[in-house]
């Protein structure tokens, strides 16, 4: 881990959201997810030239711009993955709190990029 990010720090700044630019940072932060984000893009890419319509696309580049928000910073990340993991308890209440605590973590990540909230 590096000093800052050991420091509270992002890992990596934002990158801006472009294919490309999203590519790169997640080949830097999350590397293992690199085969489902070209698994992605090639089917987001086939959904917009089938319909003519962007809008594939667009979801695609937002979605990965979010993942990539939350995973470059690794307290987030990890808070992520334990309110997921409490998700599939099966407990209700469990449940529910978990459900609410990932929602605020995916809002905030969008609202911190720029995009409505979901």
């Amino acid at each position: 881990m590096t000093t800052s990010a050991a420091a509270g720090q992002p890992l990596i700044p934002q990158p801006p959201a472009t294919v490309t630019a999203l590519r790169q940072a997640i080949s830097q932060i999350a590397p293992a997810a690199l085969p489902a984000f070209t698994r992605e893009l090639d089917q987001a890419a086939d959904q917009s030239r089938q319909g003519s319509d962007l809008a594939p696309l667009q979801r695609f580049i937002a979605q990965w711009a979010v993942y990539v928000r939350i995973q470059r910073q690794p307290d987030l990340a990890a808070d992520l993955r334990r309110w997921e993991d409490a998700a599939q308890s099966g407990d209700a209440a469990q449940a529910r709190a978990a459900a609410s605590a990932i929602g605020r973590i995916l809002d905030g990540a969008h609202a911190a990029i720029g995009l409505p909230p979901r």
